[in-house]
């Protein structure tokens, strides 16, 4: 009475195992490409969008410039350092707005807002302009800029 009974696969039950494992391993595959493909995309979009912070960046630098060489020249031919900041404040780009010797101005790109914010040092410090604010900031729209 003590009957075993032995289980045998045959050749069908090793191809069956074959063909699951082979797809298995071909979802993994597909899934793994459409995850890099995806990488891709997101690291291209950071890249556009730190491009454009440079850019604004960039745009304020090259602003500060001009401001420094303005009060450069103001610095020079006026004689009391109240001159100084009044020639300044007279003389300032049009975008440009100056209270309490901070002289503020905006860089955009309709996306992305850098705000900028430079103080007007004494006349005869060495450096005429000192950073007070550089902030970027995104502004909200109905396109999303990540798709």
């Amino acid at each position: 009475m003590n009957r075993k009974s032995r289980v045998s696969f045959g050749p069908g039950a090793a191809s069956l195992i074959l063909i699951v494992v082979i797809l298995s391993m071909s979802v993994l595959g597909i899934l793994a490409l459409m995850n890099a493909r995806n990488d891709i995309k997101l690291s291209d979009r950071s890249v556009q969008v730190v491009q454009a912070g440079y850019a604004l960046s960039e745009a304020a630098e090259h602003r500060l410039a001009s401001l420094d060489a303005i009060a450069a020249r103001y610095a020079a031919i006026s004689e009391t350092d109240d001159d100084y900041a009044a020639a300044m404040r007279a003389f300032l780009p049009t975008d440009m707005t100056m209270d309490d010797r901070v002289i503020r101005w905006e860089e955009t790109d309709g996306v992305r807002t850098l705000e900028c914010a430079v103080s007007l040092s004494p006349k005869d410090e060495g450096q005429r302009l000192k950073w007070v604010t550089h902030r970027l900031t995104a502004t909200t729209t109905t396109e999303d800029i990540w798709n």
